[in-house]
């Protein structure tokens, strides 16, 4: 079993940049591919990032490629999601996930076993 716990969100500005960090507890942590997604109020939860247990692929949203890069360090036991040029409608809960599939980009909620608390991310104009 793995606990995730995020964090590094915030309140910023458009145009800035935030990193976020998810800890993840567990021997088995480099097993895991790792991957973020994001809630925005009344919206369904939506992926936005994953990477591959040895780092060696990595895939995003079209909405935010380009400017998140998501990355991890599995002696730490940590994944990062780095954000920059923030814009309003990134404002959501970010939660980072942890799934046992690693043999294509897995984007899709139900294909991840564990789950983080979220962290708020807050974009104003």
């Amino acid at each position: 079993q793995v606990q995730l716990v995020e964090s590094g969100g915030g309140s910023v500005q458009a145009g800035d940049s935030l990193r976020l960090s998810c800890a993840a507890s567990g021997r088995t942590f480099n097993s895991y591919t790792m991957g973020w997604f994001r809630q925005a109020p009344g919206k369904e939860r939506e992926f936005v990032a994953t990477i591959r247990w040895n780092s060696d692929t990595t895939y995003y949203a079209g909405s935010v490629k380009g400017r998140f890069t998501i990355s991890r360090d599995n002696a730490k036991n940590t994944v990062y999601l780095q954000m920059n040029s923030l814009k309003p409608e990134a404002t959501a809960v970010y939660y980072c996930a942890a799934s046992w599939y690693s043999s294509v980009p897995v984007t899709s909620t139900s294909s991840y076993d564990y789950w983080g608390q979220g962290t708020q991310v807050t974009v104003s104009s």
